[in-house]
């Protein structure tokens, strides 16, 4: 498992001074390990990066920040105990539940999602002097996707198969790293490549590519990752997580918030390590993805992905949302009265 761990606020102080041994101790802070794999997109290892503005971190819990490749990995990590909170993608989530068996797996948040009318969609492109002008023009080319099964890749197969062309058969298929892509469309090595913020909006703002369909319209609104967790830890840690899922709302209203612009734009330059001019004309923004700011995750979206995951041969399992969702946290959470 390829991963980096990134430790996120201060830890609680050690108590000192002598004490007799009947003195009752307080229970220590829940710790709390989440997964993120791609940022600033899943917004919640930034959120962890400003805690002054978090009411309960260090008090009923600290949070400790972990990086995956992808949200596959999350799985193993999850099944292990090593993780509480995973970052998954919904074809993730749905293969938790079938191949890992995780019955007890929730969806307990939103990361962020795709196509929300007035927001930004991610995009296949072709090169601007490409002669592909249509889906059918795919027709005996060479795409490029970050990986087989995952959102992006399914709302591309989506796509092509209702326009009569199928994997193998009418096109081929070769996984690509996001920021390699560009390269290998200018290099004429694939045809087509499955972009996401932000290498798309570069992309198409340097004239090197244009956008042939997007993710939105091949599947409509997407519930590209969502927070999950399991039951025991949810009933056993339910007081710490609601503290925990409050100041996630907080962290979040205020990265979305214009009066923090310059703020926000400094922390993503400072933990990404890449320019503010980068992230400056299109980061929380609408030209960006859709951020709930309850962090409330859209079950109704969640299904449908779920559904053409199963009909394009990637689920063998019919998949009722509504069993696998425990939205009572971001809900109660965001009942309470902020200072």
């Amino acid at each position: 498992m390829q991963r980096r761990q990134i430790m996120v606020g201060l830890g609680a102080g050690l108590a000192t001074g002598l004490a007799a041994p009947a003195i009752s101790r307080a229970a220590p802070p829940l710790k709390i390990r989440f997964g993120w794999a791609i940022t600033p997109a899943q917004m919640i290892p930034l959120v962890f990066q400003n805690t002054a503005v978090l009411r309960h971190y260090g008090k009923s819990y600290t949070a400790e920040a972990l990086h995956f490749t992808g949200s596959s990995q999350q799985i193993t990590a999850l099944a292990a105990g090593e993780l509480q909170i995973a970052a998954f993608a919904f074809s993730s989530f749905a293969l938790a539940i079938q191949n890992a068996h995780m019955r007890d797996l929730r969806v307990v948040g939103d990361m962020y999602q795709d196509g929300v009318p007035g927001h930004y969609t991610s995009q296949y492109v072709v090169r601007a002097d490409s002669p592909i002008r249509s889906v059918k023009d795919l027709k005996g080319k060479v795409i490029a996707t970050n990986g087989v099964g995952g959102a992006i890749d399914m709302a591309m197969r989506k796509m092509l198969r209702d326009n009569g062309l199928e994997d193998k058969r009418d096109y081929s298929v070769i996984e690509v790293q996001f920021p390699n892509m560009p390269a290998m469309l200018s290099e004429k090595k694939v045809d087509m490549a499955g972009m996401v913020a932000p290498y798309s909006l570069q992309e198409v703002k340097s004239g090197r590519v244009r956008s042939l369909f997007t993710m939105a319209d091949a599947m409509g609104v997407a519930q590209t990752t969502l927070l999950a967790a399991r039951t025991p830890f949810i009933a056993q840690n339910r007081p710490a997580l609601l503290d925990f899922f409050e100041d996630l709302q907080t962290g979040t209203r205020w990265l979305l918030d214009p009066a923090n612009r310059q703020a926000t734009l400094k922390l993503i330059s400072g933990f990404t390590k890449r320019p503010e001019s980068v992230y400056a004309d299109w980061v929380f923004t609408p030209s960006d993805y859709y951020h709930d700011p309850d962090v409330q995750p859209n079950l109704k979206a969640l299904q449908n992905n779920i559904k053409v995951q199963k009909d394009l041969g990637l689920l063998r399992i019919d998949l009722d949302v509504a069993r696998y969702a425990d939205t009572s946290l971001v809900s109660e959470a965001a009942k309470r009265p902020r200072a």
